[in-house]
């Protein structure tokens, strides 16, 4: 018997009606760059431990790093249960369940990379980007192998092996007339699916086409968002009208458009956890309970929200969603012993445009390769704003005719998805630093008014 199971059983012979117990074991290996050079090769392991406690539908958490005091841990949890109200609303943790490994998830390379290996990708990154006028390249490479085990009193116990990776680039020059910088930046959960050098070359690519940017004046421009700009909208704007204790609280920009249409009839958003290489991938979700692809937003109808247990039951719901997700950093699971209600793999499904046919439709548009500092400014409204910085060009007449300084973005969520013109066919898995995984191709929008920086 393992401890883990001989803390369950103590929580039973005690008196405890619930415990769920969840242990998280990492092996981290990190890669950091700085001045154009490997900096730092850093190889942690971590080992924590979360337990939620429900007696008498009253709810305590606790978290430790030493297994041998999960007993104790849980008799001081029962005592502090009575100075706690019951949720009356709860109705119980999950049942034992099946658990499947998905494809794509776990590689035994990744598991035993050494030192040596990963500072060999980190190099080929650093290799790609150089430039006679790159003047610095800064950035880290990440690589975590995950073991994640939950086991509650209800019989549910699974075990659940997992790897990622993630590098990122950004490069700088000073060879124009302002300094101005590029990005690239690749996450998956497979070496052979993952490219260092892709990395390199987006970097140099964004920086070298920005050398030289002219000024925007303030317009209504149509903007060709870049896979990582889009990214940044969906984790930082989009995501959590979508989330179901949001809507129910009316804090939702589409609260009152549940099963009306929210945006062009061509877009598709879903919530894919299944999809091979996803950061979010997995068969159930961190209460164990078993994940499913959701349509969020189909064919332009908003069909859907995601949710986790307590959220469900609090609403009235008899079930999850299967989205109860304990955030880690960088990547993966965290020993967080309440999990919050989010999407897997935040997914836009692809259109039939490369972005070369996009910009020769466009008239007076930008294409922006990175977002900045972007953050709701009115949630219920939709109103957020963000700042295009990096990888800024300006289209006229179909053509790029050079690249463009910083502007702010003000803008409308609701207005933004129903000016929705064109979706791009390069959909690319991204993951802003910390933040929720996004498989997405380039998205196209009319009308939006930019303010000159």
């Amino acid at each position: 018997m393992s401890a883990l199971e001989k803390a369950i059983l103590h929580s039973k012979k005690i008196g405890i009606d619930e415990c769920e117990i969840i242990v998280v074991k990492k092996n981290i290996t990190t890669v950091r760059i700085t001045d154009s050079e490997i900096e730092e090769i850093k190889q942690n392991f971590d080992e924590n431990y979360g337990i939620r406690i429900i007696h008498q539908k009253k709810i305590i958490s606790i978290q430790t790093t030493n297994k041998q005091n999960i007993p104790d841990s849980i008799e001081n949890g029962l005592k502090t249960t009575k100075k706690l109200k019951p949720r009356k609303f709860w109705n119980g943790l999950p049942e034992k369940k099946e658990h499947i490994q998905l494809e794509g998830t776990f590689d035994q390379k990744l598991k035993q990379i050494s030192g040596s290996k990963a500072t060999d990708i980190a190099q080929n990154m650093i290799n790609l980007t150089e430039n006679k006028k790159i003047d610095t390249i800064t950035g880290s490479l990440n690589i975590i192998y995950e073991n994640f085990e939950l086991i509650n009193t209800n019989g549910l116990n699974f075990n659940d092996e997992s790897t990622y990776i993630s590098g990122i680039i950004n490069a700088e020059s000073e060879h124009g007339s302002t300094p101005v910088s590029g990005i690239g930046h690749a996450c998956g959960r497979t070496l052979s699916k993952f490219s260092a050098e892709q990395i390199g070359v987006d970097a140099k690519n964004m920086c070298m086409n920005s050398i030289n940017p002219q000024k925007i004046n303030s317009d209504s421009y149509t903007i060709i968002f870049d896979p990582y700009s889009v990214g940044e909208l969906l984790a930082f704007v989009v995501a959590a009208n979508f989330n179901f204790k949001t809507f129910k609280e009316k804090k939702s920009c589409f609260s009152n458009n549940f099963k009306k249409q929210i945006s062009t009839k061509e877009f598709n958003l879903i919530d894919d956890p299944h999809i091979p290489e996803g950061i979010g991938t997995k068969s159930m979700d961190d209460e164990g309970v078993k994940t499913k692809k959701i349509k969020l937003i189909e064919n332009g109808i908003f069909k859907n929200i995601f949710s986790n247990i307590y959220d469900s039951y609090k609403e009235g719901e008899n079930e999850s969603s299967g989205n109860a997700i304990r955030m880690g950093s960088p990547m993966g699971r965290s020993a967080e012993p309440i999990p919050i209600s989010a999407p897997h793999n935040l997914t836009v499904i692809p259109g039939n445009s490369s972005q070369e046919e996009m910009i020769k439709d466009t008239k007076n548009g930008l294409v922006v390769g990175r977002l900045w500092y972007t953050y709701a400014v009115n949630p219920i409204k939709g109103d957020f704003s963000c700042t295009a910085r990096s990888g800024v060009r300006i289209i006229k007449n179909g053509k790029i005719v050079g690249p463009g300084k910083s502007v702010r973005i003000i803008h409308n969520l609701p207005n933004l998805l129903k000016n929705i013109s064109d979706i791009g066919n390069d959909q690319r898995r991204v993951m802003q630093w910390a933040s929720l995984p996004s498989i997405t191709p380039s998205i196209k929008v009319e009308n939006i008014s930019v303010n000159s920086i």
